[in-house]
């Protein structure tokens, strides 16, 4: 999974190629291939893209140009030779009757002059009637009718393959449960389609979220594309879906064929009049490409005012004999484009820059501006990410900033707009202090994030205690984010140690706390002291040490602080610890500071001695290596883990040769897509783990 450290890097490099698409280097293969894998992995598995449509099309096409000019550089794993990418393991997997391609995109007139070129070359045609409809942004579905009933409805998927969700499919009530295709001679039909959920629902089902203190949904197709992806089907039905159904990709007849199918536009009435939610209404039938042009800039000029979200218009060849002579390349079909619109922008003033500290002490500048609208959400805060972003962008306090919604969700700062500065803008100065506790900052060689190293920096301590007290770490249940934040607010905590050192005789004091609830806090308080060494060595927040990292830490040493004894090469003998995690463990533990809170630790009572059980060897699945990916439903992550080390088994904090067994549940992301090309590594469900472990 991508840290919020690695997202970062790979947006960097984002960054670089885009300064240098149109003149693509070949030197730049490798990365481009990788940083366009990150891209599909945040749009297509995670559903947060980080890159507008147009920048990821830039890249694509600079990787398509340099694969072209060098044809012994095309590799299969290429993100040219594929469809697209990520399947969701929580519902069954099923194959398309036709594989769901891709659309090739246009920005503006000069593209559609030119695709309409090749089409009238490849087609023979002097002029081409092309059907013109709005390109839905939602959620792609395909639907397959057998003999009129609704047998089955998917995703996209990878193109070739989607995940079957017909019962949630089943719930929206713009698609038909039945439709009498057998009137226009059709047998079995697969149907291609968007389903969304409009301005109104989506605005009223945040307004439910907000009344139960839940976080709202990031926008209208985040909300579509993952209310597919619940596994009850009420909850689906309470979101108030709607699907349009835009493209019959493939049908078969009891030998009478109607002349409706022969247009796109008459399977667009095909459908409407069967009942569907289908672009009859809006599509426009347009010979020639110059009304094509101006229908598509009527469109985008009125699509506020449209009760869905769309980000562009399709053209299609409505001759579906044409279309048929045109064909498809391996990544979309030659007689269908996509006009998108511009993204979302505005501009606005930047008034000032805001250092922010995170727990692991990363100075992230925020921009304040003018709050303005965009896309439906008003934006007054953004991030910078680092120093070199603001250098990059040249950005002054009192800039007018134009300011862009990636993927029409993350707002950022396209540019500073130079040529309207007056003379009275200043320059922005990154601290070489931290803004809370006056550390000297630091930054390592070859990243671009300053950090305060300061474990005592105020600003970090609230995030590190909440940290601690957390499931995953020390587990003290009945603290939780909020008294964390509360107790510190009133001086009740100042660092870790004051966990342990609480005036729970000014607590009862406060409203809300009644004697059963400051007796548990009180109980699961003294319980952590003896959780074993490795929950307390995560608790600690050490800089890229998860939870498998800190097991294998805690089984080197009798005692935790004799990780002070161990060099940086010596700490990269141990397993799955290369050199950047080696040198934060050496630096934590080479701190002053950070040795007197350890002693501090154990003054108070808690354990700093490690129980090494992690070392049978005769267990049953002694030899044998672990590693857990996405959500388990019957197990806690941490009780499967436990469960391997029980039985001798070692877990692993990465894909690599080494691994026996990856277990996969919910929403796996890519451990599973890079498991699956080593073929040594044996992939099982959640169920077959048990079944492993009943039988071991």
């Amino acid at each position: 999974m991508y840290t919020p450290e690695t997202t970062r890097e790979w947006q960097n490099a984002t960054s670089t190629l885009l300064k240098k698409t149109g003149h693509p280097d070949v030197a730049d293969v490798t990365l481009l291939r990788d940083v366009l894998r990150f891209h599909e992995y945040r749009y297509y598995v995670l559903d947060e893209p980080l890159l507008a449509d147009e920048e990821y099309d830039r890249l694509f096409k600079s990787l398509e140009a340099i694969e072209k000019a060098h044809p012994d550089l095309i590799r299969p794993d290429s993100p040219t030779q594929r469809v697209a990418n990520g399947l969701n393991p929580s519902f069954p997997t099923v194959s398309h009757l036709v594989p769901m391609l891709s659309l090739d995109n246009s920005y503006n007139a000069e593209d559609l002059i030119d695709w309409d070129r090749r089409v009238r070359e490849g087609s023979g045609e002097k002029e081409v009637e092309y059907c013109v409809e709005p390109k839905f942004d939602g959620a792609s579905i395909s639907l397959i009718y057998e003999d009129d009933l609704l047998l089955r409805g998917a995703t996209r998927g990878d193109g070739v393959q989607g995940d079957d969700i017909t019962t949630n499919i089943r719930q929206i009530r713009s698609v038909p449960l039945s439709a009498r295709f057998s009137d226009y001679g059709v047998q079995q039909i697969e149907i291609r389609g968007e389903v969304l959920m409009t301005k109104k629902n989506f605005k009223a089902f945040n307004a439910k979220l907000a009344e139960q203190n839940l976080p709202p949904l990031a926008n209208p197709r985040n909300a579509a594309s993952g209310s597919l992806r619940i596994k009850d089907p009420a909850e689906v039905k309470r979101r108030n879906l709607e699907a349009f159904l835009y493209n019959v990709s493939y049908h078969t007849d009891n030998g009478q064929p109607n002349k409706a199918l022969d247009t796109h536009a008459g399977t667009l009435k095909m459908l409407w009049d069967l009942g569907f939610r289908s672009p009859e209404k809006e599509k426009r039938l347009i010979r020639g490409i110059d009304g094509v042009v101006a229908y598509c800039a009527a469109f985008e000029a009125g699509r506020d005012d449209l009760p869905y979200e769309i980000d562009g218009m399709v053209i299609k060849v409505n001759d579906l004999e044409i279309q048929d002579k045109l064909g498809m390349t391996t990544h979309h079909p030659r007689w269908a484009i996509a006009f998108k619109f511009k993204a979302r922008q505005a501009t606005s003033k930047l008034r000032a820059v805001e250092f922010q500290v995170g727990r692991t002490g990363a100075i992230t500048p925020v921009a304040k501006i003018d709050p303005v609208p965009i896309g439906g959400v008003t934006v007054g805060s953004i991030s910078l990410f680092n120093e070199d972003v603001i250098r990059e962008k040249d950005l002054m306090i009192g800039d007018s900033v134009l300011v862009e919604r990636a993927g029409d969700v993350i707002p950022y700062i396209v540019k500073s707009l130079a040529e309207a500065r007056n003379g009275q803008e200043q320059p922005i100065t990154f601290p070489d202090i931290c803004p809370q506790c006056s550390s000297k900052l630091f930054k390592e060689p070859g990243e671009a994030v300053w950090r305060c190293i300061n474990i005592d920096c105020p600003a970090q301590v609230v995030e590190r205690i909440i940290h601690f007290v957390s499931k995953d770490a020390m587990d003290i249940k009945s603290f939780g984010e909020a008294n964390v934040r509360k107790f510190y607010e009133l001086g009740f905590l100042t660092d870790v140690p004051s966990i342990y050192q609480l005036p729970f005789d000014k607590i009862r004091a406060l409203e809300g706390f009644g004697q059963k609830s400051i007796t548990n806090l009180e109980a699961a308080i003294e319980a952590s002291k003896k959780q074993p060494l490795h929950r307390l060595l995560f608790g600690l927040g050490i800089r890229f040490v998860g939870e498998t990292t800190a097991k294998t830490l805690a089984q080197q040493v009798d005692h935790l602080t004799d990780l002070a004894g161990y060099s940086v090469e010596e700490l990269q003998q141990f397993e799955d610890i290369g050199i950047k995690v080696a040198t934060s463990i050496y630096q934590f533990f080479h701190n002053a500071d950070n040795l007197e809170l350890l002693n501090r630790l154990e003054a108070i009572g808690l354990n700093l001695r490690s129980e090494k059980r992690g070392q049978l060897t005769d267990g049953a699945l002694s030899g044998l290596t672990f590693l857990f990916t996405g959500t388990l439903n019957r197990l806690k992550r941490s009780d499967a883990e436990e469960m391997v080390e029980a039985k001798g088994g070692k877990l692993l904090g990465s894909v690599s040769s080494k691994l026996n067994y990856l277990v996969v549940g919910d929403d796996a992301g890519s451990k599973l897509e890079k498991a699956k090309k080593i073929p040594l590594i044996h992939i099982i469900s959640e169920e077959e783990f048990l079944k492993l472990i009943g039988n071991a």
